[in-house]
């Protein structure tokens, strides 16, 4: 319970998290700060936000209702706030950008960093973006503009333009004065970039070269001159793959003319990632990429991404009961068969989504190539084979329980078979769709389960067809 007295309020407050906390209950803590600002306790809770990191700050804000989110959020000092702002869901800002006055989004524009502001300017309705923009200056209007052109998905979409660059003839000493002086207006000064008088990259020095380098030594002979970098209509995936690969702390972005215009830091290509991750398990669940939290999505978004690829594969479904349907004779002459039908298709399916879900992973890192195709193919048809056999090994006990020694048979055999071709589907769906330049992700669970259950009906009732009845020949006539 919060007491009326301020310090009573701000030291439950402080128990419900202490600065460097991996996690409290967001839940909890928006609540008691809803309470004390329906109290007019605003002190307590401006004191407890001083304590608190602001990704935990802006996840309290994104659980409160707009009315008190924004009255939180101008407890913040203007700097802070900015961060704060930062971390906020896009849907978040703006609606708390609508609740601000002219001059507090110009003061919250300057402050903010210059990819996170423009895409705070592209989140916001055009009526907001036409209030805000005649009274910014006439430099962050035409960075905003720049950087906002960039198409959704590329690397120019995620720079930032707040990058340091240092003359190749400044010595380390006059490098290292440079970047102290420029430092509160970058995103990084750990890695600077050289460029030549058209803005074409030459080089980069990381800060610590320049530290360590003879004090009276060229930015040109520290530098190096092979520099990775991405162009702007890179994916941004690919920009943040390069970061991973080559250690980077920033990766520079250079346009058609190879001219420096922004750079890409680590913890931009951190985000990348994360979402990159949850678009392919959206991808690997058959929805489509929600463009919001899955908290934040309306029912009609939901709907929208869910339908398209349930409704297809309800018709695929239709495959596995023409199958069962074409083999109604075999199934009436031998019911037991029914029992193991489940069991055989969902082993199918399931040996799929395996091959598949490796598949997809080592194709999205590079770990496997196009050329792979055939080496793996071989390999997978041996694993295969390996857990068909100990799979119908398992299942013909159960098949001469149920069934008898014949259905024991089938059944085994069966397993064998949909296992396998289960397993080359699953392997070789994302080759053929990588080819066809879609994403191989689209092969998701699914997807899979459904061709391989088709593919295990028509296999089973197909293998009992023309065993069953050999079977019983060779048993009458042996009795």
């Amino acid at each position: 319970m919060i007491h009326n007295n301020n310090n009573d309020t701000l030291a439950e407050l402080r128990a419900l998290a202490q600065p460097g906390d991996a996690a409290f209950d967001i839940a909890l803590a928006a609540e008691a700060v809803s309470r004390c600002l329906d109290r007019g306790d605003t002190a307590s809770v401006q004191a407890w936000f001083e304590d608190l990191q602001a990704a935990d700050i802006a996840d309290i804000l994104a659980e409160l209702d707009q009315p008190h989110a924004a009255l939180a959020l101008s407890l913040i000092p203007l700097e802070e706030r900015a961060v704060v702002f930062g971390y906020l869901p896009k849907a978040r800002q703006a609606e708390l950008v609508a609740t601000l006055r002219r001059r507090e989004i110009v003061e919250l524009f300057h402050e903010m960093s210059a990819d996170e502001r423009a895409d705070l300017f592209n989140a916001l309705p055009e009526h907001e973006q036409e209030r805000v923009l005649p009274a910014l200056a006439q430099a962050e209007r035409e960075d905003i503009r720049r950087l906002s052109s960039y198409a959704e998905g590329t690397a120019g979409a995620v720079m930032t333009s707040e990058y340091a660059t240092l003359g190749a003839d400044l010595t380390a000493r006059e490098a290292v004065e440079e970047l102290r002086r420029v430092a509160p207006d970058k995103e990084t000064i750990y890695d600077a970039y050289i460029v030549d008088g058209d803005r074409r990259l030459v080089g980069v020095v990381s800060l610590r070269d320049l530290i360590v380098a003879p004090p009276t030594a060229r930015v040109a002979e520290i530098m190096e001159t092979d520099v990775v970098y991405a162009r702007v209509d890179d994916s941004r995936k690919s920009a943040a793959e390069k970061i991973a690969r080559y250690d980077l702390t920033a990766l520079p972005v250079i346009n058609g003319g190879d001219r420096l215009v922004g750079i890409i830091t680590a913890d931009d290509a951190m985000d990348v990632a994360e979402a990159e991750s949850t678009d392919s398990f959206h991808k690997v669940g058959t929805v489509g990429p929600l463009g919001a939290s899955l908290r934040d999505a309306s029912t009609w978004l939901l709907f929208q991404k869910r339908v398209f690829w349930l409704v297809v594969l309800v018709f695929g479904n239709i495959f596995s009961g023409a199958g069962i349907a074409f083999f109604e004779d075999t199934i009436a002459s031998h019911i037991a068969l029914v029992f193991f039908l489940p069991l055989l298709i969902d082993s199918g399916g399931n040996a799929g989504s395996q091959s598949a879900t490796l598949m997809v992973r080592a194709l999205a890192t590079g770990d496997v190539q196009m050329r792979d195709w055939g080496r793996m193919l071989g390999r997978e048809i041996g694993v295969a084979l390996l857990l068909g056999l100990v799979m119908a090994v398992a299942v013909s006990v159960l098949g001469v329980i149920r069934g008898g020694p014949q259905i024991a048979m089938v059944v085994s055999l069966t397993m064998i078979c949909v296992v396998l071709v289960g397993s080359l589907i699953g392997m070789s769906l994302p080759f053929v769709l990588s080819r066809l330049k879609f994403d191989p992700a689209t092969a998701s669970a699914p997807l899979i389960t459904t061709i391989a259950d088709a593919a295990g009906v028509l296999i089973y009732f197909a293998i009992a067809s023309m065993l069953l009845p050999e079977l019983a020949a060779m048993s009458d006539a042996a009795g």
